[in-house]
């Protein structure tokens, strides 16, 4: 397994923790001086997300060691705080889970204004390829994320969520592992499969998205949140899929690209049942306190996914790229 290579620095603290881990510098910013980073900007984004990725599969050239190095974990955490701080400010509270999960399905978050509804309706075969290489951020390492969260759960909820990864992981089929698939996808669409090829080019709206996967499930305490969020995209996804299926037969994509999305609009719409019946309505059983959690888990999902369609949607409207420059333009 190759790991990826490690990305470029967005700003000082990013920059502090590339050279840490490449043994370039030895002192890490100090928490108390991380008041004046943007919670969803650039650099505390990537600065978290290469963190967390040493969890995952790791960078060429960083020892496995620094996985659980003291000073970067205590750097992790104030860099979380700040995160999941402005996540809570923004996120509407309130109301029960099965209220949260309504509103997904009536797609309030998503509506004519949603990315896959611009691809259905509007979109051309480019923009069709960066939304695939962004979201390969996710998609190549599909489901990993939300397994942190199975040791946590009992009963009900870890028999569903359990069901429904066991799908996500192909059923015992390497080849139907939907991390798989999504490569047969980028390959119809002439993108890199290697694993975190796109990462330079992913504009902090998509780095929320995914860090705030690993946030919710690389922390016991955050396992209603997780939860939620898990919940969100399963119920989201049918819907979504369908449109995005559509419009890559549109542009002609390519039967593996096709077949990627066709797969989810089946799957998911079973995994949506599993997710409400089971896992949702499973844990609030055991742990009726976790309910504003779970909430909490559902919404921030929409609301990160809102920063993301407006961001792809404004670049997109006006013909310009929704990616950042990169060294060798990857996905043009």
């Amino acid at each position: 397994m190759t790991a990826p290579v490690l990305p470029r620095a967005r700003g000082p603290v990013s920059d502090a923790v590339l050279r840490r881990l490449t043994g370039s510098a030895r002192f890490l910013p100090a928490t108390a001086s991380l008041g004046g980073c943007a919670p969803y900007g650039d650099d505390l984004q990537l600065a978290l997300y290469v963190l967390y990725e040493l969890h995952y599969r790791g960078f060429q050239g960083v020892p496995d060691a620094l996985e659980w190095d003291p000073d970067l974990l205590r750097l992790r955490a104030g860099l979380e705080g700040r995160f999941l701080s402005a996540l809570r400010d923004d996120t509407p509270c309130g109301g029960s889970a099965q209220d949260a999960l309504m509103e997904l399905m009536a797609e309030p978050s998503g509506g004519r204004g949603s990315a896959s509804h611009f691809l259905l309706h509007r979109g051309e075969l480019w923009q069709l390829r960066e939304y695939a290489a962004l979201r390969s951020l996710y998609h190549l390492k599909e489901a990993d994320p939300q397994l942190w969260v199975v040791p946590r759960l009992i009963g009900r909820a870890k028999a569903g969520m359990v069901a429904v990864e066991y799908d996500e992981f192909g059923a015992g089929r390497s080849e139907r592992i939907h991390a798989r698939l999504y490569a047969d996808l980028m390959t119809d669409l002439r993108l890199s499969t290697h694993y975190g090829a796109y990462l330079d080019t992913a504009p902090p709206a998509m780095l929320t998205l995914v860090t705030m996967m690993s946030l919710f499930g690389l922390h016991r305490a955050r396992r209603g949140s997780l939860v939620g969020h898990f919940a969100a995209v399963e119920v989201a996804s049918s819907p979504a899929s369908a449109r995005l299926a559509d419009a890559l037969r549109r542009c002609d994509a390519g039967p593996a690209a096709q077949r990627f999305y066709d797969e989810h609009v089946e799957a998911d719409a079973v995994h949506e049942q599993l997710v409400r019946h089971e896992v949702v309505a499973g844990l609030l059983a055991d742990e009726p306190e976790l309910e504003d959690d779970v909430v909490f888990g559902i919404r921030a999902t929409g609301l990160l996914e809102d920063r993301l369609t407006a961001h792809l949607t404004h670049a997109w409207s006006t013909g310009r790229s929704a990616l950042l420059p990169a060294p060798n333009d990857q996905a043009g």
